[in-house]
């Protein structure tokens, strides 16, 4: 990414991983569910893979130390939605896909009333969101 690129990109992240003790089942996942919000696989190592939609923001692999991947308590990914007919989108698939229900689509009064989002838990007990803000209802800053 070139120097103005970063200068427009909003966000503070350069990427974020997450290990696996599965990761034929944990790509098998990311891979159909992923593509509900415009991701793709961007690049592949031995034992990882990068997700993004113009570069690798988000990575699933085996931990480097050769421990067992554990999940973080109080930790969670939100990845972000066009519409919330995305976010229904990567409810539907993470759930077909083997993720567990940890938070159905919908409205969270008491996250701000633009919020539009769910969440789940994948294969390996990560707990992962997709939120779409309605910048209709964002309220005006005065």
């Amino acid at each position: 990414m070139e120097s103005s690129d970063m200068d427009n990109n909003p966000s503070i992240l350069s990427h974020v991983s997450i290990g696996t003790n599965d990761f034929e089942r944990a790509i098998a996942f990311y891979d159909a569910v992923l593509p509900t919000l415009g991701c793709k696989r961007l690049m592949e190592h031995p034992g990882a893979v990068a997700y993004g939609k113009q570069y690798p923001e988000f990575w699933v692999g085996i931990p480097f130390d050769g421990q067992g991947a554990t999940v973080g308590n109080g930790t969670h990914i939100g990845f972000i939605a066009p519409t919330k007919e995305a976010v229904h989108a990567f409810y539907e698939a993470a759930l077909a896909a083997g993720a567990k229900d940890d938070g159905a689509p919908g409205g969270r009064p008491d996250y701000s009333e633009p919020y539009y989002g769910c969440f789940v838990r994948d294969p390996d007990g990560h707990k992962i969101e997709a939120a779409f803000w309605d910048e209709q209802l964002e309220p005006e800053v005065t």
